[in-house]
């Protein structure tokens, strides 16, 4: 409770973006730095927990995720980092063609006012979907899970950002993606967004802004759909008006892979 007194106190002074990534990396690298014996005894809890429900599908299917957590950790995300600093692939040089494009997994997030939004925002045709938000004929998704990645984020994000300023038909999401139980605990969770409540615009009056927002649970299945291995670097997917898969990058960007961004993103706007 000191703890938190002490944050709220100091919240007027510190920025949104700095205040959050203090508190994200103390809580969520807590894991990270667990000696393997623990993560396991943290698994194990959940495992037994869906055991005494005797549903043997879901048993076999943690034991899967056991493994799976048990073979990838922390440290093989550091090593990976230091060797490639984050590029762990190269971006997409073509659009992917549409017929071959996977859609993005659904995912829930929220505003710092706590408004939530479920991405991608895609239609059936219709200019604006059921809650009236437009349809974007081309959205970037920044995915972060540490916030050390913030680097690498913006180095695709500041350029699109400029690129598109005037498009309305654009949107733009920087996505931190929060796994810690303490921090996705309800209370906490409502203390930090109430932190991030300030406005992330720096007083642009561009179409194309900048929308930051927050995911909070466990995002394990999510990571697996996109082949996200390594959470101290930073991924964009461009996004088609029906939230189809149509390009993306990993780490810091390079001068052609955001000439390839930008000119892939002009293309889906071309898109009938």
């Amino acid at each position: 409770m000191l703890r938190l007194k002490r944050l709220i106190h100091r919240s007027s002074s510190i920025s949104p973006a700095i205040l959050s990534s203090r508190i994200i990396t103390q809580e969520q690298d807590k894991l990270g730095v667990l000696p393997s014996p623990h993560l396991a005894q943290w698994s194990s809890n959940r495992f037994f927990d869906i055991h005494k429900i005797g549903n043997r599908e879901a048993i076999e299917k943690e034991r899967a995720r056991l493994a799976d957590e048990m073979n990838r950790g922390y440290f093989a995300d550091i090593a990976e980092l230091r060797q490639q600093g984050g590029k762990i692939a190269m971006a997409n040089k073509i659009v992917i063609p549409a017929m071959a494009a996977v859609k993005f997994p659904a995912l829930e997030v929220n505003y710092s006012d706590g408004k939530m939004l479920k991405l991608p925002i895609i239609g059936d045709g219709n200019p604006a979907d059921s809650d009236g938000i437009p349809i974007p004929k081309a959205s970037l998704l920044c995915l972060s899970f540490r916030a050390s990645s913030q680097t690498m984020v913006n180095s695709w994000s500041v350029p699109f950002l400029d690129t598109f300023s005037t498009s309305k038909n654009v949107q733009l999401y920087e996505v931190s993606l929060i796994d810690s139980r303490l921090l996705c605990w309800k209370p906490i969770k409502k203390l930090l967004l109430r932190m991030m409540r300030k406005s992330n615009s720096g007083g642009r009056n561009d179409a194309l802004q900048s929308q930051i927002v927050y995911s909070f649970g466990d995002h394990y299945y999510f990571r697996k759909e996109l082949k996200i291995l390594n959470l101290l670097t930073g991924y964009a997917f461009l996004l088609d008006k029906f939230g189809r898969i149509r390009w993306q990058g990993f780490g810091l960007a390079t001068k052609e892979e955001l000439a390839s961004l930008l000119s892939c993103t002009s293309l889906l706007l071309e898109e009938k």
